[in-house]
């Protein structure tokens, strides 16, 4: 019940254009500091999630590990996605407590 919601709230922050996704997006936000919570799905690669872990410590976003491509795509309404940034702090803080409570892990190097 609780994976749903966390699946619901990214779909709820795609359709209100608080989340970008795709790796080039993903990375522009974080960059840009506009990106206040980064989520990767579990299938991706191992280049992918070094890339992404070294990127979120050095600008300090939260990064957690949840669903996998195809989840993450379908939650939003699109095809696979590796990567999404969520835009909005209200939306990144609520999807965030729900991840750490309900087994998003929190990727660490």
């Amino acid at each position: 019940m609780k994976r749903d919601k966390i699946f619901s709230m990214i779909g709820l922050a795609a359709k209100s254009h608080n989340l970008v996704s795709g790796e080039f997006m993903t990375e522009s936000s974080v960059k840009e500091g506009k990106g206040r919570l980064v989520i990767i799905g579990s299938d991706v690669s191992e280049n992918t999630r070094k890339k992404f872990y070294n990127m979120c410590s050095f600008y300090h976003v939260p990064l957690f590990e949840y669903g996998t491509k195809d989840t993450l795509g379908h939650a939003m309404g699109k095809e696979m996605r590796a990567s999404l940034a969520i835009t909005d702090a209200g939306f990144a803080e609520s999807i965030k407590r729900l991840l750490e409570d309900n087994g998003g892990s929190l990727v660490d190097g």
